[in-house]
């Protein structure tokens, strides 16, 4: 396991990450990343799972609890993602788009393991819900306080900022798919591999 911190830090958290739907199966996954149909065109994750530090995922399990009363359900694009990833976005996309993305010398809050990319789909369909645009949609239609699209695209989402909130996430000022789970800097930065974060949960 390799570890990349600003300095050392006696009060952070020790990492215990969890494949989330082994806590819920009814949280839906489609980890965009692990095909061809991202921002990058090409297959950065050799795996289509997600893991999150523990209090994360439980989080998560309890909103997903929460709506399901209003009809839907989860849907995660990613979780924990490694450091050396999270340099790969920085020097491949467009300079004019980097405020999409962490910058590698500060780390980004999914190299802890406490961030959530994620939208909702309906319960009845199966299909994810209209928003004002699509996953990784690096444009002014991202930003949670954009106020074009329809009425339902902002409804939709305002609901899941608001679901979101309420069990302890914030949602990232540009991206309205991108959720902070609180005391995240309580964590290290990792950049540990998916085959290594296999071996080590199983």
């Amino acid at each position: 396991m390799q570890l990349i911190t600003d300095k050392e830090n006696t009060k952070l958290r020790k990492a215990e990450l969890v494949e989330i739907v082994k806590l819920d199966p009814t949280i839906k996954l489609d980890i965009r990343y692990a095909t061809n149909n991202n921002f990058l065109r090409r297959k950065i994750y050799k795996t289509s799972k997600v893991f999150l530090q523990k209090p994360v995922a439980e989080a998560l399990v309890k909103v997903n609890n929460k709506i399901k009363n209003d009809g839907y359900s989860l849907l995660i694009y990613d979780g924990y993602r490694p450091w050396s990833v999270t340099k790969i976005f920085w020097e491949e996309i467009a300079s004019e788009k980097r405020k999409f993305v962490a910058d590698p010398k500060k780390g980004s809050m999914h190299n802890r393991g406490c961030a959530v990319d994620l939208t909702l789909y309906d319960l009845n369909t199966g299909t994810p819900i209209d928003m004002p645009c699509d996953y990784d949609t690096f444009s002014e239609e991202a930003y949670p306080n954009y106020n074009g699209g329809m009425d339902l695209q902002r409804k939709n989402r305002d609901y899941l900022i608001k679901v979101m909130k309420e069990e302890g996430f914030t949602v990232h000022p540009n991206e309205w798919w991108h959720y902070d789970y609180k005391d995240c800097k309580l964590y290290l930065i990792l950049d540990l591999t998916f085959e290594e974060l296999l071996v080590k949960v199983n």
